[in-house]
C-alpha cells in the first residue's frame, strides 16, 4: 500500500500506459524507443525509492523523456535514441572520489 503515496510509481504507470497506448494507435513508436523509455523510467523509479535522485532531477529527466518519445513518434528514432542516452547520463549516480580510491586499493 505504501507504494501508492510514492509519486514515481503513479508516474511510472501512467507512462507504460500512455506508451502502449499510442504505440497501439500510431505505430510509429519503435520497440527500440519504448525498451529504453521503460528501462530509464525503471531506473529513475529505484533511484527514487532510494533517495538517490531530487524530485526536480525526476521532473526534468521525465520532460526530456517526453521530448524523446515526440521525436521517436515522428520518425526519428536516432535522434530519440541519443536523448534517451542523454538523460540515463544525467540521471545516473555520481561516484565519489573517495569511493574510487577505495576501489584501486
Amino acid at each position: 500500500m505504501a507504494w501508492i503515496f510514492r509519486p514515481a510509481s503513479w508516474m511510472f504507470a501512467s507512462v507504460v500506459i500512455s506508451v502502449m497506448t499510442h504505440a497501439a494507435a500510431a505505430g510509429s513508436f519503435t520497440r527500440g524507443c519504448a525498451a529504453r523509455d521503460l528501462q530509464l523510467l525503471t531506473a529513475i523509479e529505484e533511484q527514487e525509492l532510494s533517495g538517490s535522485i531530487s524530485a526536480e532531477k525526476i521532473s526534468e529527466a521525465l520532460l526530456e523523456m517526453m521530448h524523446a518519445r515526440i521525436v521517436c513518434y515522428q520518425g526519428q528514432v536516432l535522434d530519440a535514441l541519443a536523448i534517451y542516452d542523454a538523460v540515463a547520463e544525467s540521471v545516473r549516480p555520481i561516484r565519489s572520489r573517495r569511493t574510487h580510491a577505495t576501489d584501486i586499493r
